[in-house]
């Protein structure tokens, strides 16, 4: 869904992994997570007919909270879901997975917030197309920490519909494959 931050952010993941192992196609579908999943879905019924490229081992699908309402979050998840499709959903928006590389953070807290505590921790102000940033969150931050303290929110909203799951990211299953591959081990979650 996001149009810059997880771009960067998974373009400069893919260039940590040997060449094409990761595909990060965003190109126009950001208007919302209900789009992004059926979008998702396009792509694999493509590459499925296309006979001269094999299928993807995973097809993840990105999308924030953010201001979209809980119906359509929880039936954004619900598609995905239904499509075989894992989800990177993040509750309220993706930068929770950077501050996730500094510090656990359990409470409910606007984007604001993260960007502040993002500028904080770097120096300099954030945004959303800074690619500096990826570099940053990885020789400074502790991904292997990310990856616990996120799936950690798993027991701390359990229970509760996915819309209500704030802070929450999933995308640290993701980011844990991802790692496996590129420290030659096998994933966690």
């Amino acid at each position: 869904q996001g149009t810059e931050t997880e771009i960067l952010y998974f373009r400069y993941l893919a260039s940590l992994l040997p060449n094409r192992m990761v595909k990060v196609d965003t190109k126009g579908h950001s208007r919302d997570t209900i789009a992004v999943v059926r979008k998702a879905v396009e792509l694999r019924e493509q590459r499925r007919k296309n006979h001269s490229t094999s299928a993807y081992d995973e097809f993840w699908v990105l999308f924030d909270k953010d201001d979209f309402t809980d119906k359509d979050y929880e039936n954004a998840r619900a598609l995905a879901n239904r499509e075989g499709r894992e989800s990177g959903h993040s509750n309220e928006c993706f930068e929770l997975w950077f501050i996730r590389h500094f510090e656990m953070l359990n409470s409910a807290i606007g984007r604001n917030v993260y960007f502040k505590k993002l500028s904080s921790l770097r120096k300099v102000n954030y945004a959303k197309n800074d690619a500096g940033i990826c570099e940053f969150i990885h020789t400074k931050g502790d991904v292997i920490k990310a990856v616990d303290r996120a799936h950690s929110l798993e027991a701390l909203h359990n229970g509760k519909q996915n819309a209500a799951w704030n802070p929450y990211t999933r995308v640290y299953k993701l980011v844990e494959r991802l790692m496996a591959h590129i420290e030659n081990r096998e994933a966690k979650y």
